[in-house]
């Protein structure tokens, strides 16, 4: 197959509804409020680190957490309640990150309706990617006083010529228009030609194996690279093209003769 029929190939394969109760994604469609999605959407997305089913166990802890409120919780929490999340934890994410994760949102989502602003407000029509969006946000979160140094791990920017995955892939979950379910859509002032890739191992490893990322060092340049490179085959909508190098990546080859009929 060509390199735009492989694409093609394994996103119609990954992107599906049944891919979804394997994903972090899941505790995100387990909500029908806009900002309930946001808020797990986003701490979870800032946890997506190690094997799947740890993240959503983590994750499902966390909205035990907040009563299967998340924004009613954020909104409404003292200082108290905060003291519930002593024992809770992923890797190296602990309470005292908790503890301004809680503090930050609220303050947050007591000016604001959504989170999209947070990252849309850095953003013009004219910029080619959502860099400026991610340096933006960082600095915005970190902009409380007391903010923890050790935190700012946590929360990746360009600046640090990161790959900001997990921001990447938060961003995708909530621009991206997908007819077929799996992301939201819901933000409108990020285009979803914006958008770059959410480059983990098996998503790198995938890439270079199709010769779409030749940078030896796998940083925000590389990711740059790899999303130049996809536009080429989907200039609208190239981040749709991480359902394929994460699903190939993961599962390994697929033989053709498995393609699904596209309709």
């Amino acid at each position: 197959m060509t390199v735009a029929k492989t694409l093609n190939h394994y996103h119609d394969l990954y992107n599906r509804p049944d891919f979804i109760p394997h994903d972090p994604i899941c505790l995100v469609h387990a909500f029908d409020d806009r900002r309930d999605r946001e808020i797990i959407g986003f701490w979870v997305a800032i946890l997506a680190w190690g094997r799947r089913q740890t993240i959503i166990d983590k994750g499902t802890q966390l909205i035990e957490l907040m009563d299967g409120r998340p924004y009613e919780f954020i909104l409404n929490h003292t200082e108290a309640d905060r003291a519930r999340f002593a024992d809770w934890k992923h890797r190296t994410f602990n309470f005292e990150d908790t503890q301004y994760f809680l503090r930050w949102l609220q303050q947050y989502y007591r000016a604001h309706d959504s989170l999209e602003d947070a990252f849309a407000r850095h953003l013009t029509p004219e910029d080619d990617t959502i860099e400026p969006a991610l340096r933006g946000f960082h600095d915005l979160f970190f902009s409380l006083p007391d903010a923890p140094h050790r935190t700012r791990k946590h929360v990746a920017t360009p600046a640090r010529k990161s790959r900001c995955k997990r921001l990447c892939m938060f961003l995708r979950w909530m621009v991206r228009q997908d007819e077929n379910g799996v992301d939201f859509g819901y933000w409108t002032r990020i285009k979803p030609s914006q958008l770059c890739l959410p480059v983990d191992v098996h998503v790198e490893r995938q890439a270079r194996e199709m010769g779409l990322l030749k940078r030896k060092q796998t940083d925000w340049a590389a990711v740059l690279e790899l999303t130049a490179n996809l536009r080429a085959f989907d200039p609208v909508d190239p981040c749709r093209f991480d359902f394929a190098l994460f699903g190939a990546g993961v599962n390994g080859a697929v033989p053709e003769d498995q393609l699904p009929v596209r309709e």
